[in-house]
């Protein structure tokens, strides 16, 4: 497949014109013409470059890409030697942030929800484009039997802050940083909230609002979107792709 007939089939998936986003979407770093093996992964770090190289691939598929809003603009160090060590074996880096978190289908949030067992209801936010999702749970759970699923699903201890021994029935959620949506959780008057991050003042929101928080890690929370996407290129267009998990405790 042509690289750019690539990049157009994965901005009709993913829709990034309708995002207001931190990052450019869609194919951030130009490599050979012709796509055939594909690798994904979360985010385009050094280590997923070289299992790249190391697998002969032709594209590198990630959730976390390069040129975010208010980063250095000089390509060296760290940066550099990414870039480089791409260019010099034309490898295509294609990059999708806020469009892979809140796609419906195989978005991160999305693949959140189905692999908890979480019923979606809407967005948090009132526009169509909502990043923070909220919903129910089939049947009300203990916040530490549910702690232990999130543990048992994503092989990661979660950590939670407890809102005493109030059920969890219904449920919001956003993966990766999105710890600041449990206001909007609280104003819902949700019983709990889930996110890959926590920040310091996240502990007294949930204490002083009575809301389950249940940080469950960044990496952790944003592996199943582009898996999923990856797994739709290979079952829909053809493609030879492979899933690369560079592991990160954060």
């Amino acid at each position: 497949m042509n690289h750019l007939t690539l990049e157009a089939l994965l901005n009709e998936k993913l829709r990034p014109e309708m995002v207001k986003d931190y990052c450019p979407n869609g194919l951030q770093i130009e490599g050979k013409a012709e796509v055939k093996r594909v690798i994904t992964g979360v985010t385009a770090s050094q280590a997923l470059i070289e299992k790249a190289i190391e697998l002969e691939a032709d594209a590198l598929l990630v959730h976390h890409g390069y040129f975010w809003k208010g980063e250095p603009e000089p390509v060296r160090g760290m940066k550099g030697k990414r870039i480089r060590s791409l260019v010099k074996h034309d490898i295509n880096l294609y990059a999708y942030h806020l469009p892979l978190d809140i796609h419906p289908e195989l978005g991160n949030n999305a693949r959140l929800a189905d692999l908890l067992g979480i019923q979606v209801a809407g967005g948090l936010e009132e526009h169509p484009q909502s990043v923070a999702m909220y919903g129910t749970l089939s049947q009300p759970l203990d916040a530490e039997v549910f702690g232990q699923k999130i543990e048992q699903v994503l092989e990661r201890k979660p950590l939670h802050i407890s809102a005493g021994h109030k059920v969890i029935h219904t449920i919001g959620w956003c993966t990766g940083g999105g710890q600041d949506y449990i206001e909007l959780a609280a104003a819902k008057g949700l019983d709990a909230f889930i996110s890959g991050e926590i920040s310091e003042r996240t502990t007294y929101s949930a204490r002083e609002q009575g809301v389950h928080f249940f940080s469950a890690g960044h990496h952790a929370t944003e592996r199943y979107g582009v898996k999923a996407l990856g797994e739709w290129l290979a079952e829909h267009h053809e493609l030879d792709v492979t899933f690369i998990d560079i592991d990160n405790p954060v």
